[in-house]
């Protein structure tokens, strides 16, 4: 398997020929996927950004973050798949543990991406109806999101401070805010622009949101923009729950249901 590299699932599935029994998941999100469709066991290694479920760390040899593994010492665990993201992890690293190790890099832009991510996820651990009975509940909460009539509310959402970052419209987030009616204003860029408060001003949000991560928005920087663009409701919002893109879903719909109302 040495020097190779997914991204489809069915390279997968056809190149190896085991059910993968010691996984190291590089994802944060796709780590509490695996533990909530009963892969716990399963799991060896994790980032020190998986913090879902919080008694992991006690059980999982943690091997470096998200984009500065220790190759090493995941090597050390003995995985028979890695799993990965084309966004959270880097191609460096990717390629490196690729030489010796099979690596699934998962790339997720939308709703639908990460559905069907959780189905590939499944079958390829042969947790199929786990992953099924998941995307369904999944949609079901997301179906009565969707019956909402709201207005679209040109929204500005900010991921990081000194430059102030957004995000584009190619991205998961973006997807997500659409779901509960928001205009991304921003939906003409790519990725994570940065921006500025001239731009801002000019795009005459109707409301900001600010994520708690990766950068920790607080009170503070409501106030502080607030004295800038006094038009806008600005708001804080959990960023778990508008860009982690496994089972976390399933709270997601319900907290941004609850999240519209005013």
């Amino acid at each position: 398997m040495a020097g190779i590299y997914f991204q489809n699932i069915n390279e997968v599935t056809n190149c190896i020929n085991y059910v993968p029994k010691r996984i190291v998941s590089l994802v944060p999100s796709q780590t509490e996927l695996l533990v909530d469709i009963g892969l716990e066991e399963r799991l060896v290694g994790i980032t020190k950004f998986c913090v879902h479920p919080a008694t992991l760390k006690q059980t999982k040899k943690v091997i470096g973050g998200t984009k500065n593994i220790n190759i090493s010492t995941l090597l050390s665990l003995k995985p028979d798949l890695v799993i990965a993201n084309k966004e959270e992890n880097t191609q460096e690293s990717i390629e490196a543990i690729a030489a010796f190790v099979p690596v699934w890099v998962t790339d997720i832009a939308t709703v639908a991406d990460a559905l069907n991510m959780i189905k590939d996820i499944g079958k390829i651990t042969q947790a199929t109806n786990a992953a099924a009975a998941l995307i369904e509940n999944i949609e079901a909460s997301f179906s009565e999101l969707l019956l909402k009539q709201i207005t679209p509310v040109k929204t500005a959402y900010l991921i990081w401070r000194k430059p102030y970052i957004t995000i584009g419209g190619d991205t998961f987030i973006s997807d997500i805010l659409q779901k509960i009616g928001y205009e991304n204003v921003f939906a003409n860029y790519n990725r994570y622009p940065t921006i500025t408060i001239n731009d801002l001003q000019e795009k005459q949000v109707d409301q900001i949101l600010l994520s708690s991560e990766p950068y920790p928005f607080n009170e503070k920087h409501i106030n502080e923009l607030k004295t800038l663009i006094p038009a806008a409701k600005i708001k804080l919002i959990d960023g778990e729950m508008c860009s982690w893109y496994g089972s976390r879903m399933l709270q997601a719909a319900k907290y941004l249901q609850a999240y519209t109302i005013e």
